[in-house]
């Protein structure tokens, strides 16, 4: 028989996002029932589903594991302790279900006779009556039984649940797949949440949630030690445990950047590589049990040596430990200068930040135009990236306005982004101005006042921009800009 599915195990099963389901719903195309969908609406809509990993799916799940800075490889199964623990888990719901079944089909045989002891003491139209609602009872039960076998998607549902499980957080109701060995504060990082965490190594207890439902099991050795109070409240901690079937959580999430604390971290340079002539990527990677925790968007302050700068992160907190920046070459910039000319594979960094608002309103229910202007793409890229963790927003369009034709040095990675998602625009301008700019969005989008709208790039450039949007009735209260 069909049933329920949350949005986002039903994207996840079919191969979509979930956004793609809302619009559905929103147009009546797919029926909802208290925000969940029944696996016999998704089946209608997605007759070809398969059990095999939809395409589509693997390819966003690709474009994600790049953008995170993780090796893209096969699926991880989660350990043999969790997996056997899951698979028990199931094996008791069917042996419920069973027992169920066999209890209901006593009572339909009792039933049945009484409906017969019925029968010979009735009149003649008593027993035709007995005879006709016996006979009606048989094609009900024959009907259930017939349509009893399991859809594909619910097959697929109970396979997802083996192979993860899906965490929701109260009060939130944010929720998350943890897959493979991923703790919980992986996956909740990875599916782009702010959860609050220090050392992400077990020391600190900043990253502590209590358990509502569920089973958590410990993957990571820790130090902190609970109070008894916190012990018999169900307390856990995210960066050591991973969560053995489906679970409810307990926390306060990161509301702003204000609550984000400034840290000093030495980092080392894991590569140095060209992204064009004039553009080099660089790759610092903080330690283990001590990495940076910020918001996409937000800048931080480099030091190497006696050079200093502050530069945008230009990669998500999806993947706190791996930090991107885009370095232009400038003659007059001393850190430039070490990157382009000095630094190498090893050397030590010194982190110190994050700084700045520059951040994803996530409580914001409207699409999002994101304008970047030559090297303002940094910060851009890293917005872009938590949107897509988030997969909340219908829309994503990136205006991106260079120069000169070689400042679009990151445009196979945009174009990527519009093959694999529905929801993603990508606009490539070259020196077209700020009126040209507005015009090209408002040919585009007819109404701008509809969409929140992240703005970077040089102070003339954002000045120019600002001025051109407000001259179009923008809203400056839906408008947030820095100068890169």
């Amino acid at each position: 028989m069909p049933q329920l599915l949350s949005l986002s195990r039903a994207a996840r099963l079919v191969g979509t996002s979930r956004v793609a389901l809302q619009l559905k719903i929103r147009s009546g195309d797919l029926p909802s029932f208290d925000g969940m969908v029944t696996t016999a609406d998704l089946l209608r809509l997605y007759p070809d589903i398969r059990i095999e990993e939809d395409g589509g799916f693997e390819q966003v799940m690709q474009i994600k594991a790049h953008a995170f800075g993780k090796r893209v490889r096969e699926r991880m199964l989660p350990s043999q302790e969790i997996l056997s623990q899951r698979l028990f888990e199931q094996s008791t719901e069917l042996a419920d279900l069973r027992a169920h079944l066999q209890s209901y089909h006593a009572m339909f045989e009792r039933l049945r006779a009484h409906m017969d002891t019925l029968a010979e003491r009735a009149t003649p139209s008593a027993r035709e009556a007995i005879w006709a609602l016996e006979a009606q009872f048989d094609q009900e039960l024959g009907s259930v039984l017939g349509t009893a076998a399991a859809d594909a998607v619910s097959v697929m549902d109970d396979m997802l649940r083996v192979m993860s499980a899906h965490v929701t957080l109260r009060p939130s109701n944010h929720d998350f797949f943890v897959e493979g060995n991923d703790t919980l504060l992986e996956a909740a990082l990875g599916a782009g949440l702010a959860v609050n965490y220090g050392c992400s190594n077990g020391n600190c207890g900043l990253c502590k949630a209590r358990v509502i439902s569920g089973q958590v099991q410990k993957v990571r050795p820790h130090d902190y030690v609970f109070s008894e109070a916190e012990k018999n409240q169900g307390y856990t901690l995210l960066c050591a445990h991973a969560a053995v079937g489906d679970l409810v959580l307990e926390l306060l999430e990161t509301g702003s950047a204000d609550d984000i604390p400034q840290q000093q971290i030495v980092t080392r340079i894991k590569a140095i590589s060209a992204l064009g002539d004039e553009v080099r990527l660089l790759h610092l990677q903080s330690p283990r049990n001590n990495r940076l925790r910020f918001l996409a968007g937000q800048s931080v302050t480099l030091t190497a040596g006696e050079a200093s700068a502050q530069l945008p992160i230009a990669s998500c907190p999806c993947d706190d430990r791996n930090l991107h920046f885009h370095i232009v070459r400038d003659a007059n910039d001393d850190f430039a200068r070490q990157v382009f000319e000095v630094l190498g594979t090893g050397d030590a960094v010194t982190v110190f930040g994050p700084w700045g608002n520059f951040v994803l309103r996530t409580d914001s229910p409207r699409p999002i135009l994101f304008v970047a202007g030559d090297a303002g793409f940094a910060p851009i890229k890293g917005l872009i990236e938590h949107a897509l963790s988030l997969d909340t927003a219908e829309l994503l369009h990136l205006y991106w306005q260079a120069s000169a034709p070689s400042g679009h040095y990151l445009a196979n990675l945009c174009r990527s982004w519009v093959e694999a998602l529905d929801n993603f625009r990508y606009t490539a301008l070259v020196d077209v101005g700020a009126d040209g700019l507005v015009e090209c969005m408002v040919k585009d989008h007819a109404d701008l006042t509809a969409f929140d709208l992240y703005l970077a790039g040089s102070g003339a450039f954002v000045g120019a921009a600002t001025k051109a949007l407000a001259q179009q009735g923008f809203p400056p209260s839906q408008l947030l800009a820095t100068v890169t």
